[in-house]
């Protein structure tokens, strides 16, 4: 296990309130804080925090100790919690994390030339379905209609709860921000159903 850098922070006051607790528990000095993501609620990661004993910490963990207080992040978790900070926020304990489960855009220079429907195609393959694909999903141009671009989600986003989100704060955004021609972005996906009857009815 890891036990020489600190992936999540804690801060003095939340130090005091957890050991506070920890105070309740049989054996209280041989249990470390244990963290971990147990996945996703809203557009956050939801969090199950837990006493374990010390020595229960797998290979894969990262183990630091802030104070008195031993931190077990569980390896699976590291990534999505590297930088995280657990603090006392109205009088509970809280996790303000820089990470997001939405994906990332980090935008380039991408090459766009042609039409409109060929720039966001270009863009789609260059820059934007290389972000959503380690989340398991792809978008598809499904047409161009003036400055509106018609866009069909596949794979891990039909019927993701983030998917409405990815689209306007990320894959909207990208779009708009390349091509300012476009001014409106709008997801077909059927995601009950993963086909797309609004666009098969428009084209009619």
């Amino acid at each position: 296990m890891s036990t020489d850098q600190i992936v999540v922070s804690v801060t003095e006051e939340a130090i005091e309130a957890i050991l506070g607790i920890r105070a309740q528990e049989p054996d209280a000095t041989d249990l470390a804080l244990s963290l971990a993501v147990t996945g996703v609620r809203g557009v956050d990661f939801a969090y199950e925090l837990t006493f374990i004993p010390i020595v229960d910490a797998g290979e894969a963990d990262s183990l630091t100790h802030h104070g008195a207080l031993p931190v077990v992040v569980a390896g699976g978790s590291i990534e999505n919690l590297s930088g995280a900070t657990i603090e006392v926020r109205n009088g509970g304990l809280a996790i303000d994390n820089p990470n997001s489960p939405l994906p990332k855009f980090e935008m380039g220079d991408a090459t766009l030339e042609g039409d409109l429907a060929a720039m966001v195609q270009a863009l789609l393959d260059q820059q934007i379905n290389p972000a959503i694909a380690a989340h398991g999903g792809f978008a598809e141009l499904a047409g161009v209609d003036g400055d509106t671009v018609f866009l069909r989600l596949g794979g891990g986003c039909v019927g993701c709860g983030l998917a409405q989100v990815t689209l306007s704060q990320g894959i909207e955004v990208a779009i708009k921000n390349a091509i300012p021609e476009i001014t409106n972005v709008v997801d077909v996906t059927d995601h009950a159903s993963g086909t797309d009857p609004y666009y098969q009815s428009a084209k009619k």
